[in-house]
């Protein structure tokens, strides 16, 4: 499953709305130890282009 989501949230990173709403949405359907390596790879992989998004969705996952 979350090789899924990295796929989906890849594909929508170029709208700011649509990456929040498929993050969250990861984040309600992944385990918390998915959870945590998603963390570590939105990061990696998004961190310039939507660091507010993922402050504000990593905030209590």
């Amino acid at each position: 499953m979350l090789n899924y989501v990295k796929t989906v949230l890849t594909k929508v990173s170029f709208d700011s709305r649509l990456f929040e709403k498929e993050l969250r949405k990861a984040i309600r359907m992944l385990i918390a130890e998915e959870v945590n390596e998603l963390r570590r790879w939105c990061y990696a992989s998004f961190g310039k282009q939507h660091e507010a998004i993922l402050n504000r969705c990593f905030v209590y996952a």
